[in-house]
């Protein structure tokens, strides 16, 4: 259940940044949500929905989530890809998704074929805007 203490973790944020923004009441925020993230969605969505209503400034925020598509560097190419397109089954996509290490046993560069890479996008969460009032 750790959707739940990354929803605290991301409303505390908000609420301390709106505060020192002096922003007393936060109408929207936006969340960007990493493609490689292991996340339930919709327990996350629920957690910050539930959990909004214990900090004042958020009891009426809105948190809009923003999928950030997974992206990778290769290391010898310098080529930048995405999974989109990438032939693999639904067991190596689980794996990916859950282990984005994995993705290094299951994928190779488009270009080049190597399967060194680095992973440049689409793992964790974060905030990317907030919308309030003073």
């Amino acid at each position: 259940m750790h959707e739940w203490a990354l929803a605290e973790s991301v409303i505390k944020t908000a609420v301390e940044y709106a505060g020192a923004e002096k922003i007393t009441k936060l109408k929207e925020t936006g969340v960007v949500f990493g493609e490689l993230q292991a996340i339930d969605k919709e327990i996350f969505i629920f957690a910050l929905e539930e959990l909004r209503t214990q900090f004042p400034a958020a009891k009426a925020c809105k948190f809009r989530i923003i999928k950030q598509p997974a992206a990778f560097r290769c290391k010898a190419c310098t080529r930048e890809f995405t999974l989109k397109g990438l032939k693999k089954t639904k067991a190596e996509a689980e794996f990916i998704h859950f282990v984005p290490e994995m993705a290094h046993t299951f994928l190779k560069c488009p270009g080049c074929k190597s399967p060194d890479f680095e992973i440049i996008a689409g793992r964790g969460v974060s905030i990317k805007y907030m919308k309030g009032s003073r």
